[in-house]
């Protein structure tokens, strides 16, 4: 059985607003997810991120944009080719809490796809999104 989604629950000693910027904006996602980001921030917009390290790219379509609280994209699932239909949704969720903002990723849909895609991608993206949460808090720390 593959599991759906993946969830991680971070707190970042940051405020809402600055841990949205991060997420949200060309100049933050570049600092931290991936090499080189674009976004067209608005839903049905799209999210072109870059990753030098791994000669790769990923295209994007906003589907939630709530400021400063949810911000959610669907995008395709690894190891499928480019132009299949099948995506997973990546959906951050920001709360302020006293020690800064409580971040909740959850990337779900890859139950959708055959089982060893699915297992592949699952496993592929949970290591990419323990990296890469660790990336945006020593990014927002240095930014302090």
């Amino acid at each position: 059985m593959v599991s759906d989604a993946i969830e991680r629950v971070v707190v970042l000693r940051h405020p809402i607003e600055r841990v949205w910027a991060a997420l949200t904006t060309a100049q933050g996602l570049s600092r931290w997810f991936g090499s080189v980001a674009r976004i067209d921030l608005r839903p049905g917009g799209r999210a072109f991120f870059r990753w030098d390290d791994l000669d790769g790219e990923s295209v994007a379509t906003i589907a939630v944009v709530d400021p400063p609280h949810r911000f959610a994209f669907r995008w395709g699932i690894e190891g499928l080719p480019e132009d299949e239909a099948l995506q997973t949704l990546v959906d951050f969720t920001l709360e302020p809490v006293p020690d800064g903002t409580r971040l909740r990723l959850v990337e779900s849909g890859f139950a959708q796809a055959a089982a060893d895609v699915a297992r592949s991608a699952h496993r592929t993206n949970t290591q990419g999104w323990d990296t890469e949460l660790v990336d945006l808090e020593i990014y927002l720390d240095a930014a302090a």
